[in-house]
């Protein structure tokens, strides 16, 4: 739905060699050149500039080239100390600087940044294949692999699997020839996707809604209006309202605007704001993408790209994740045909029997038969979800009466914006653990969604703690009022603190596998899993204040958004389920396939698997999946479901076990959070749940399919 986790320490290894043009700047002030002297070795945004990024990158790559000739030339037998550790600890001036620079480039992506990623893209992809297709680098791992594998134990030996195989992927073991022909495809499809990345954001940008009039606007709130109004004013449109475009399908105004013709308008905006010809239309760049992913995935020896990319994760192949979406769609087919008939006999009452329900009445009308079979307004519960209450009293609060941690605000340390906040992480012990940066508002440079990802990895090895941060993309409010959350916004919240959580238990020796460093569809449990204390009476009670009265919510209130839990859940899921299809079928496809229309292929991937309902269209569309065309999320997508049933086994385990106590958070903690990448994950899913295969049953009955 809305969550997004960017694996940094990834970014990082995917650093840059040859340097473009010469930098003339001085390089000497550079503050990027050497550890932050902050705290923690936070970065120190008050002298951080644009222009330091590409000096430190040059000045990294050099460093980095030079430490890795010296492990291949190395006349020492290869061993796991003087190979693996020291590959380990190389390049730490490059990770720090990727680090910093793809965090920020998500946050502050202006033209300047954009210009530098442009750059920098390409070489971080080429810097990356030099490493990884070093033939004398490749015999040295595998000759410690082969030698030591059996004997090392723990971290070590997970160390050493993960770099044995990751030369393995990277297709350390082909010819020179197919060597060469991966290095040309690795850089393209870095450049296409940064390419992607920046067209993106500009066409979402571009497709915002000018409306003229404010009765329009009918159905809108007072702060949404005004918010609409400064939005068209700052574009040059003074005196219209400006709708803007979020980067899902569906969109914010759809559940309250009375206006059906703006709904369409708006909806059409969305769904075609990549499509439409011109310098932000998206779909030769997606074209080349997935060609050239097929390519190379042939060149490795696998079937498609998705088999390639699936290798390492716990569905390991496209087959697996075939048969799982096949165990939830039927039961999702159902639904939401019974779904849809009852919107549409409920709409009939007030429109007439000729009416036919469209993707945008879908949210209009479901907001409001949900107010007549339960007597809930949204409206109304949004006044009891203040943002900094849901942060102080709502996230803290669980992590407080789960893990011990405490929070405290430290005004200190220097940011990149004034809407960031900054938290020391105290231990139970009272030791500190971590550092925290919120940065929840919306901003025209900002990408959309929601994220988090770490300033500074955990490490024995270089002795560090960690420091995270959560970006969301809220509506900022008029000066001096409080920022109101949905109920899909408070889980949100949560769901990205369950990132940040994850990350703040990192407890590893070596950095590549702390924390985060986790299968694509692991990652996601810990934060799904930690959304469910949202709801949790204890912990709602204790946040959910009405923003005038400071009153707890009711109890009748919470009874009715209890009753109304799974109501609609249909539409959700199976937008859900379409982008999982598009993402699929795009990495599917084989080596040489002559596709030449993206609205066809789209149409015919959704047809195929029975999800091609005009109703509930994807949750992105394939022109604007940043997801699996710029983030990572390649073959991944389905990832966030298979989370969810693994988040639910576990919460499942706790309702049985006493629910939100002391024991068992430090049972989480210890078995799962602070795990990282040093066990199977499986091992790890069995160990805490008790289960010895994910129980799917779990997400249909969360679902109300069951």
């Amino acid at each position: 739905m809305k969550k997004l986790v960017l694996s940094l320490t990834m970014l990082a290894m995917l650093t840059a060699c040859n340097s473009g043009k010469k930098n003339e700047k001085s390089t000497g002030d550079n503050p990027l050149l050497h550890p932050s002297e902050l705290a923690l070795q936070a970065p120190d945004f008050s002298k951080i500039k644009t222009e330091h990024f590409m000096p430190a990158f040059e000045q990294g790559m050099k460093e980095h080239d030079a430490q890795i000739d010296s492990i291949v030339n190395n006349p020492e037998a290869p061993n796991f100390e003087n190979t693996i550790v020291a590959m380990e600890k190389s390049g730490r001036l490059l990770a720090r600087t990727s680090t910093i620079f793809f965090g920020l480039s998500g946050i502050e992506s202006t033209d300047e940044m954009r210009k530098v990623e442009e750059e920098i893209s390409p070489k971080l992809s080429a810097h990356n294949d030099a490493i990884y297709l070093n033939d004398k680098l490749y015999q040295r791992v595998k000759t410690v692999y082969d030698n030591e594998s059996k004997t090392l134990q723990g971290e070590d030996a997970k160390l050493l699997k993960e770099y044995y195989e990751n030369f393995l992927k990277a297709g350390a073991a082909l010819s020179k020839e197919d060597k060469d022909k991966l290095k040309s495809i690795n850089q393209e499809l870095a450049e296409l996707s940064t390419k992607f990345g920046n067209m993106l954001t500009d066409a979402t940008s571009a497709a915002a809604v000018i409306v003229d009039k404010k009765e329009d606007l009918a159905g809108l709130s007072d702060s949404e209006i005004s918010k609409a109004a400064s939005d068209a004013e700052a574009n040059n449109h003074k005196g219209k309202y400006q709708l803007n475009i979020t980067n899902t399908t569906q969109q914010p105004y759809l559940a309250n605007l009375d206006n059906r013709a703006l709904r369409e308008k708006v909806l059409n905006a969305s769904l075609h704001r990549a499509d439409q010809g011109g310098k932000n239309d998206t779909r030769e760049t997606i074209l080349k993408i997935a060609k050239l992913r097929a390519d190379k995935a042939a060149l490795l020896g696998f079937k498609t790209f998705a088999d390639w990319k699936l290798q390492d994760q716990m569905a390991k192949n496209s087959e697996n994740v075939y048969a799982f979406l096949n165990k939830i769609i039927p039961a999702y087919l159902q639904k939401a045909k019974a779904d849809a008939a009852e919107l549409e006999a409920f709409a009939k009452k007030t429109e007439g029997a000729d009416f036919k329900l469209e993707a945008w009445d879908w949210a209009y009308y479901a907001d409001k038969l949900r107010k007549e079979k339960y007597d809930l307004n949204q409206n109304e519960v949004k006044e009891y979800f203040v943002l900094d209450s849901v942060v102080q009293n709502g996230i803290f609060y669980a992590a407080n009466k789960l893990y011990g941690l405490t929070f405290k605000p430290r005004t200190d340390l220097p940011v990149y914006n004034s809407d960031v906040k900054v938290y020391d992480v105290l231990d139970k012990d009272g030791s500190q653990l971590a550092i925290f940066y919120t940065d929840y508002f919306h901003r025209p440079l900002k990408s959309g969604g929601a994220w988090m990802s770490n300033w500074v990895d955990q490490s024995k090895l270089f002795n560090t703690k960690p420091v995270i941060y959560n970006v969301c993309n809220y509506t900022k409010p008029a000066e001096g009022e409080p920022a109101l959350l949905s109920m899909d916004e408070v889980e949100t919240l949560f769901h990205e603190f369950g990132h940040a959580l994850h990350g703040m238990f990192a407890n590893q020796q070596y950095p590549s596998l702390s924390g985060t460093s986790v299968a694509r569809d692991f990652v996601e449990m810990p934060s799904q899993f930690n959304e469910h204390w949202a709801t949790d009476p204890a912990v709602l009670k204790n946040y959910a204040k009405h923003y005038k009265t400071g009153k707890v919510i009711p109890q009748e209130l919470i009874d009715k958004m209890n009753k109304a839990a799974r109501f609609n859940q249909a539409y959700s899921l199976g937008e859900n389920l379409a982008s999982v299809a598009l993402d699929m079928a795009w990495h599917t496809i084989a080596a040489g396939s002559d596709i030449k229309d993206v609205d066809r292929f789209e149409q015919d991937a959704l047809s195929k698997i029975g999800l091609n309902n005009s109703q509930i269209p994807p949750r992105y569309r394939s022109t604007y999946f940043r997801h699996i065309w710029s983030n990572g999320y390649s073959a991944g997508y389905y990832a966030y479901l298979w989370s969810e049933v693994l988040d639910n086994n576990a919460y499942d385990w706790f309702k049985a076990h006493g629910g939100l106590t002391a024991e068992n958070g430090q049972r989480m903690r210890d078995l799962i959070l602070s795990q990282g990448n040093t066990k199977d994950f499986n091992q790890i899913f069995s160990e805490f749940t008790g289960l010895k295969d994910p129980d799917i049953n779990s997400l249909l009955k969360a679902r109300g399919l069951k």
